[in-house]
């Protein structure tokens, strides 16, 4: 078993846990009414887009995601949240030394040991989500999780399908496709763009993504034998029908979305054993992005 392999396992506890101590950081994360951007890198990047759109669309107040690195200095927040699994990337922590004495700043991090515990003005630490892997998993979607719980969108009936997520076999014929599109609608977009994310680092497939309404404007042009294009969430109607009739393949997210991107990341490991690669040591990258000044 890979270390991503072993990760990826773990989540349904992880999850649990990060909801049930979601209460004891009530005053580190957003309270309802205030104006917030919520920032990361990468993966944490996309977790940051889907909790957005979910606080948002709660009625919770304006909520804004952002790369770090493209944060928008003339915008004032009452909160800024920095999603960083290891407390040492360099744009996160520019931007947050930035923001000190004019936005609230709360940094969601794996390790307490790292730069970040001192840049930001409220932590939460998720250590016994900490992974070693340079690919996320477990971390991202547990940071996810906690902020789902804070939102009060979490459900025992996330885990349980992230159980079943785990031990259903994947769609028959899918790791031998050449190529993969991911879909998502509302919240689940940033699910989409991870799962992109996670096949292209772990496997280098060749993968896109995109809102699901978006796809039909252009992108299913390049759908046909041998592609596969998989919903994170409720389809647009006609969309599966559209997508059958070029000859690709359709994966339909039955279970929560966020479950659905567990599918993905054992369809990731997958996909680089037929192929020949190690997940564990992804090609060009490093745990953590530190730019050298």
């Amino acid at each position: 078993m890979t270390q991503v392999e072993d990760e990826l396992t773990s989540q349904p506890e992880c999850w649990t846990r990060a909801a049930e101590e979601a209460p004891e950081y009530g005053e580190a994360l957003p309270a309802p009414g205030e104006r917030v951007a919520l920032v990361g890198c990468g993966t944490s990047y996309f977790m940051a887009q889907s909790a957005a759109a979910l606080r948002e669309a709660s009625g919770q107040g304006e909520t804004d995601a952002f790369a770090a690195s493209e944060f928008p200095h003339g915008r004032s927040y009452d909160r800024v949240v920095a999603l960083t699994r290891s407390g040492t990337t360099t744009e996160v922590l520019e931007l947050l030394g930035e923001l000190k004495g004019r936005s609230r700043t709360t940094a969601i991090t794996a390790d307490p040991h790292t730069p970040v515990m001192t840049a930001a003005d409220d932590l939460v630490v998720l250590d016994f989500a900490d992974e070693r892997s340079v690919v996320q998993t477990r971390f991202a979607t547990t940071a996810l999780t906690l902020l789902r719980a804070h939102l009060g969108l979490h459900t025992d009936a996330v885990v349980t399908d992230a159980r079943t997520a785990l031990t259903t076999p994947l769609p028959e014929g899918l790791v031998d496709r050449t190529q993969f599109t991911f879909l998502g609608r509302g919240w689940t977009v940033g699910l989409a763009n991870e799962a992109g994310l996670k096949m292209r680092e772990a496997c280098l497939a060749w993968t896109e993504a995109y809102p699901a309404m978006e796809y039909r404007h252009g992108p299913i042009s390049v759908t046909t034998h041998g592609t596969a294009t998989w919903m994170l969430g409720e389809a647009p109607h006609g969309l599966a029908e559209q997508v059958r009739a070029t000859g690709g393949s359709w994966v339909a997210g039955g279970l929560d979305p966020l479950a659905e991107l567990v599918r993905v990341q054992r369809l990731a490991v997958a996909v680089a054993a037929a192929r020949g690669l190690d997940p564990d040591r992804p090609r060009h990258l490093s745990r953590s992005v530190i730019l050298a000044h």
